[in-house]
């Protein structure tokens, strides 16, 4: 969202026209907003993380530990940067104050990077010896740029602006498409959907990046993301279906032939592990796993789709832009970029179950044996739904303020 914010407001300092500035500003109050219940709701996740799982982080917290402290550093950066741009319109020169809101933006993705590389290191282990209990020879540096790290970071950070980008696209098409404050919706939705578009495109190249990384390193999570319950020769891709683990079948999906082997390992008769060679203590949820991954896919493609859809309509077709039933198609997409987000880190997590730590640690020796553990989890559940409410309120009574406030 700063990136986009950093964009408007280079057009309002080259243009000079004032409807880029009322994009700026009202997108940086929604960035505000963002920043400030990200603030709450991230405080409570370091508090989570040595209240749920203290084994975990008594050991992983040396090894992993400083990919955390450099997104705290990135935290107070973007905090401070972000400051100077609330405040800083007439204060500043006006270069100096533009360059504070594209801080915000590059530390705001840097943030995103490193916590993504954390969570790498819990998929692919390394920067350190594992010598009969003990974790020693500790290399932080290795483990923060570990195998994982560059695929998990590339995917999260083009689904980042893709899931943002749609989000924010079908905000200003509604607008549009009600008739209201046109060209204010109108420029933000070109900004917005720039972004969105370029990035849906890109990300089923950053997902294969990521499938062939992950089927290395976890191939029970390959086998479970595509219910492949049995090692194959010119293995097949499953599309939809209900995978039975009584059968070890999958009812009820399209199998496309020998695509699974090419996609993996460019080779159409290379054998894809089946989880028929995993140990079941240690295979992961099939069925959420299968799940979450065809819903990431399918909502994945979709954006595509529209993406490729609105390019075609920029260079062919510019009568589509102003139709109701183009608008309709970003209005409907607009939760989809935070849907397939949500289904590829359940992909993530439940598929690397019963692992917390991959082949190292598992989830059940790491988390807290202390009881009433429930009442946190009512706590923060209710902390967290208080902290939705409030961002929906104010996000919708700042699109309902545009007239007054933005665009008058």
């Amino acid at each position: 969202m700063p990136v986009f914010m950093a964009i408007s407001h280079y057009k309002y300092l080259r243009t000079k026209n004032p409807v880029y500035k009322n994009i700026t500003q009202a997108w940086s109050k929604g960035v505000a907003i963002f920043f400030a219940t990200g603030a709450v709701s991230g405080t409570m996740l370091s508090f989570e993380l040595g209240l749920l799982w203290p084994e975990f982080m008594k050991h992983a917290g040396p090894i992993f530990g400083m990919p955390f402290s450099l997104e705290g550093v990135a935290f107070f950066v973007e905090a401070i940067a972000l400051g100077f741009f609330l405040y800083g319109w007439n204060r500043f020169n006006k270069w100096f104050h533009w360059c504070t809101g594209v801080v915000v933006g590059v530390s705001g993705i840097a943030s995103g990077i490193l916590v993504t590389s954390a969570n790498a290191w819990m998929n692919s282990p390394s920067g350190f010896d594992y010598i009969n209990g003990q974790y020693l020879n500790i290399d932080p540096i290795k483990a923060m740029f570990n195998d994982a790290w560059f695929p998990e970071a590339l995917h999260m950070t083009i689904a980042a602006f893709s899931a943002t980008g749609f989000a924010v696209a079908g905000i200003h098409a509604l607008m549009i498409y009600k008739k209201r404050n046109i060209e204010f919706h109108t420029r933000a939705f070109k900004i917005a959907i720039a972004f969105a578009a370029v990035a849906a495109i890109l990300q089923p190249l950053s997902g294969d990046i990521s499938a062939k990384s992950a089927g290395k390193r976890q191939p029970a999570k390959l086998a479970a993301m595509e219910a492949l319950f049995h090692t194959q020769t010119y293995a097949p891709l499953v599309i939809g279906g209900i995978p039975d683990t009584a059968t070890k079948k999958v009812n009820y999906g399209l199998e496309i032939p020998s695509l699974l082997s090419f996609l993996e390992y460019d080779n159409f008769k290379q054998p894809v592990k089946g989880l028929d060679e995993i140990p079941v203590k240690d295979q992961p949820p099939v069925a959420v796993t299968h799940y979450a991954f065809q819903i990431m896919v399918g909502t994945g493609m979709a954006m595509m789709v529209i993406g490729v859809l609105y390019f075609i309509a920029l260079w062919k077709k510019r009568k589509w832009l102003f139709k109701g039933w183009f608008l309709k198609l970003f209005i409907i997409a607009t939760p989809f970029g935070f849907i397939a987000l949500e289904a590829g880190w359940t992909v993530t997590e439940v598929g690397r179950q019963p692992w917390i730590i991959q082949g190292i640690m598992r989830t059940s020796d790491a988390v807290t044996p202390m009881p009433g553990i429930q009442y946190s989890f009512y706590l923060f559940s209710f902390v967290y739904f208080t902290l939705s409410v409030a961002v929906i309120f104010l996000l919708s009574r700042q699109i309902k303020m545009v007239p007054e406030l933005y665009d008058k």
